[in-house]
């Protein structure tokens, strides 16, 4: 029987970040969160997306409309109502990413409504997915990048990223500076943001993967599908491919696959259009024999990777990680390098504190 969903809310929030931060193609200072509260049945449903101010006006003014009063329990339904709605709009980008902060919610909603984790109404394939440490940001001298490296170490994680290619003369030092603060037995990865042009990248790549890197991030564009195959087809064989984080929907995860354009895709599903697209990119990979790895945001992202069987692991990245442990209660914890999610919570399990983040919240 259809449970009408009654209400919808959402609410920006600006977050500093700790310290001025760059990768090798951008800078920042803060973070801005866009949070969806839906209710239907007495149950309320929570979902987010990091992502510029203007995504709530869409969830306001395009996605309400089609939202309340639809049954709560049809998530696909309303996922299909809501990228209809913004088909003029513009759908990739920051109307996609609207819709995945809405999506996460119904589906919080509808496992609450029927009193079982998320986890539990997708279909667990494992209890707890890996993670990695991700950060290493440009504008960190070597003592700085070392002290996250080793911090990270000390609570159990082996699986480390950081960022390169803003000065790309000096990114074999820090690289190096990197390998001698993890030892030779972490997994490293490097991710350039597009930084490189594929001749850089390839020289590049092979010195990386001298310093044992296995992991080589967005080495150019991920607009260059040309260019990410051709560096698939000639870097090492230990050095893997990555790409997929601006991937805004599931026809864009195909074409990767489909030009071998990466040897890990990347999916985020703050950005591509929630649990529902998340879980379709999945099997995308699945048919595909490429692993998917998640992209930031780890205390949502823990609960479909434990979903998805493709998924090798989730990127435990140091803004979000923050943001999420000083704003959410149920956030999962860290332990000995992964995530386990409370299968006894309802839904994902976690909670805006609206008290703590007020503080934070922008006008949109």
């Amino acid at each position: 029987m259809p449970i009408p969903i009654e209400s919808l809310e959402v609410a920006a929030y600006t977050i500093p970040t700790d310290e001025p931060e760059s990768d090798g193609t951008l800078k920042w200072d803060s973070t801005t969160l866009i949070v969806v509260h839906v209710q239907a049945g007495g149950q309320i449903g929570m979902g987010f997306t990091y992502c510029h101010a203007s995504a709530a006006k869409v969830v306001d003014d395009k996605l309400r409309t089609v939202t309340v009063g639809s049954d709560g329990l049809s998530v696909e339904r309303n996922f299909q109502a809501m990228w209809r709605r913004v088909r003029n709009m513009g759908r990739p980008g920051i109307a996609s990413c609207a819709i995945s902060a809405v999506d996460i919610a119904l589906w919080d909603l509808k496992a609450r409504l029927l009193s079982v984790s998320l986890i539990d109404l997708l279909g667990g394939v494992r209890d707890r997915v890996a993670i990695y440490g991700s950060g290493g940001f440009t504008s960190y001298d070597i003592f700085k990048l070392k002290q996250q490296l080793c911090g990270w170490q000390a609570q159990g994680i082996s699986q480390f990223k950081m960022k390169v290619g803003r000065q790309p003369d000096a990114d074999l030092q820090r690289v190096g500076a990197a390998r001698e603060a993890v030892g030779p037995e972490a997994r490293l990865f490097v991710d350039a943001n597009g930084a490189y042009d594929v001749k850089q990248a390839l020289t590049l790549g092979t010195r990386f993967c001298d310093l044992g890197v296995t992991w080589y991030e967005e080495p150019v564009s991920s607009d260059n599908l040309s260019g990410l195959k051709l560096l698939r087809e000639r870097s090492p064989a230990p050095l893997e491919i990555a790409a997929g984080e601006y991937g805004y929907d599931v026809f864009y995860f195909r074409q990767m696959l489909e030009n071998e354009a990466v040897d890990v895709l990347q999916v985020d599903m703050t950005r591509c259009g929630g649990v529902t697209a998340f879980m379709k990119a999945n099997t995308l990979c699945e048919a595909f024999s490429v692993p998917l790895s998640a992209h930031t945001a780890p205390a949502i992202h823990a609960h479909v990777g434990c979903c998805s069987p493709a998924v090798r692991h989730v990127e435990y990245f140091h803004d979000h990680v923050r943001i999420e442990g000083m704003l959410f209660d149920g956030v999962p914890e860290l332990e000995q390098g992964t995530l386990a999610p409370d299968r006894s919570c309802n839904g994902h399990g976690m909670t805006l504190r609206m008290k703590d983040a007020e503080r934070f919240r922008i006008s949109y």
